[in-house]
């Protein structure tokens, strides 16, 4: 849960001082707004704790020590490809590691003129 039961309080303070300006000329008896405004005091109190129940699920952040085993299952998933990948040897589709950019871009532009000169 987010914060403390000082939230708490404060809302229930707010709630109280909100209620008794907003209804102390309405009423002829100052019991009544006084009365009415522990009611929203205590309403206010409670419904912090929801408030701070969602904040405190809005910002939870997870502890380091939940994803030790996600960890380990990733590294063991990295160790099998990376043996897969040295069974297979190097069978990667397009390296241009030797090539420059130039060349590449020579081979691109040829590609596009021939495609466009199919659909034409």
């Amino acid at each position: 849960m987010f914060g403390s039961i000082f939230y708490n309080l404060w809302a229930a303070i707010i709630g109280f001082t909100i209620y008794f300006f907003a209804t102390l000329s309405d009423t002829s008896i100052p019991l009544y707004s006084l009365l009415g405004s522990f009611i929203a005091a205590v309403v206010a109190f409670i419904l912090m704790y929801a408030i701070r129940f969602l904040l405190g699920y809005i910002f939870y952040t997870p502890e380091d020590h939940l994803f030790d085993s996600l960890k380990k299952e990733n590294e063991q998933l990295r160790e099998l490809m990376a043996k897969q990948g040295a069974d297979a040897g190097n069978n990667s589709t397009v390296e241009f590691q030797d090539e420059n950019s130039e060349e590449i871009a020579k081979i691109v532009k040829t590609m596009l003129l021939q495609d466009e000169s199919h659909l034409v």
